[in-house]
């Protein structure tokens, strides 16, 4: 009965997902560079990225406590995995992004917090109930190999791309300018390309349905917004180059 709730959950995740992926291409979140001056409540400063961020690294290893184990060497190492991008997303980016210093409208805040608490809740049972899936000889499966792969090549893309932008803000923290270097020589958002690498990355190295749903939600994400982006600076700034894509290089 438990795996078989488990499953729907999983289900109703990845249609709510393709629900907010249309959803976003006619209403962009007003968060960072889209933020509006409105009169509804909101959190300023680092503490809301970092509230709304947490439970995707605290949950996941909740998880791991809660069955208490032994656990096999892959499922640890899906453990690190997870918390090399988690541990730094919701405890040090925050401190280091334009966006932070302004206010982070409550709903955004909780609807973040309420999808990485469900997102890690999800990844961190499959993974944690399921041993049987996750011996030690999967690390040297190719499909593990391979995910590693891809997502250490999104990891370095994101943070290439987000210490760019980290250095603009650092040397002009009142105005934005055109990120120049790495991947910003083709697309407007690197930094979210690199992401969507992560997480299909680890979608192939776990090897999971939900895991699965993790990069379809990331896509969901990130696609809209990116587009949003793109159109962003093109209208703030003249002459914004012609050849740079919203996300893949050459094609969109």
């Amino acid at each position: 009965m438990a795996e078989f709730i488990f499953e729907h959950m999983v289900v109703l995740w990845v249609m709510l997902a393709v629900i907010v992926f249309v959803c976003l291409f006619f209403y962009t979140a007003p968060y960072g560079r889209h933020a509006a001056k409105t009169l509804s409540p909101s959190v300023k400063g680092p503490a809301g990225w970092v509230l709304m961020e947490m439970p995707a690294s605290l949950v996941f290893i909740a998880c791991f406590i809660a069955i208490g184990g032994p656990f096999t060497i892959t499922q640890i190492v899906l453990l690190v995995i997870w918390q090399a991008h988690y541990a730094h997303r919701a405890f040090i980016y925050p401190f280091t992004m334009r966006s932070s210093e302004k206010p982070l409208v409550v709903w955004i805040l909780a609807s973040g917090f309420v999808f990485n608490l469900i997102n890690a809740y999800l990844n961190g049972c499959y993974i944690t109930m399921n041993p049987q899936h996750y011996p030690s000889s999967w690390l040297m499966d190719p499909r593990f190999i391979i995910g590693l792969l891809i997502f250490i090549a999104g990891f370095i893309i994101n943070r290439h791309s987000d210490y760019i932008l980290y250095n603009i803000r650092k040397n002009n923290r009142n105005a934005y300018e055109i990120p120049q270097g790495g991947l910003f020589k083709w697309v407007s958002c690197p930094n979210y390309l690199g992401e969507m690498l992560i997480w299909f990355g680890w979608a192939i190295a776990a090897w999971s349905p939900v895991a699965l749903a993790f990069a379809i939600w990331t896509v969901a994400n990130l696609v809209p917004r990116a587009r949003s982006h793109h159109r962003w600076y093109h209208e703030k700034f003249e002459g914004y180059p012609e050849e740079r894509r919203a996300l893949v290089p050459g094609l969109w």
